[in-house]
């Protein structure tokens, strides 16, 4: 009976784990990469001190982030641009998605993507933000909106999906 031993369980365990790990680096170092394009270049500016605290939160290793930072000073190194996204998911629950891409089209084209085959949509630009507040940690809902157990769970999945997404940043919801 191979594959069944100690090892091969934990060999699996770990690889799971690992990818978890590995897209909170990219979103990390996509996150420092920006912020050291707003700041012109200078590592030292308050925001690029705070995102790479943030990453130092995560464990982002050292190399990870000096890498991200050198590659945000790059003036050859593609744009970064931050997009938000507004849809309305199972229930009629408000969704926000924070995106940071080089490529917008390719971007809005995955979320939409991933949206439908969820059965929700992409919502016009201002539909759904009117549910929520902007706050400096990020969106916090002005009012809740109760969902049925089944609509919670479809909610669950289309969340996790969006989150598999290495471009999508950040997501806030509006659920009780």
């Amino acid at each position: 009976m191979s594959g069944h031993n100690k090892f091969s369980k934990i060999k699996h365990k770990k690889a799971i784990t690992d990818a978890k790990k590995g897209k909170v680096y990219t979103k990390m170092a996509r996150l420092i990469t920006v912020e050291v394009k707003k700041a012109g270049g200078d590592v030292n500016s308050p925001g690029v001190k705070a995102v790479v605290a943030r990453a130092r939160e995560f464990d982002v290793p050292n190399e990870n982030i000096e890498r991200a930072l050198k590659k945000g000073g790059d003036k050859s190194a593609a744009e970064m641009e931050a997009i938000l996204y507004e849809a309305y998911g199972p229930g009629g629950v408000a969704i926000m998605i924070e995106v940071l891409t080089d490529n917008r089209n390719k971007a809005a084209a995955e979320v939409k993507h991933i949206l439908v085959e969820h059965g929700s949509a992409l919502a016009a630009p201002g539909s759904a933000s009117w549910a929520f507040e902007k706050t400096a940690e990020g969106f916090m809902p002005k009012m809740l909106t109760p969902l049925s157990p089944e609509d919670n769970e479809k909610l669950d999945v289309l969340i996790e999906a969006l989150e598999d997404n290495d471009e999508v940043q950040d997501l806030y919801t509006n659920v009780e």
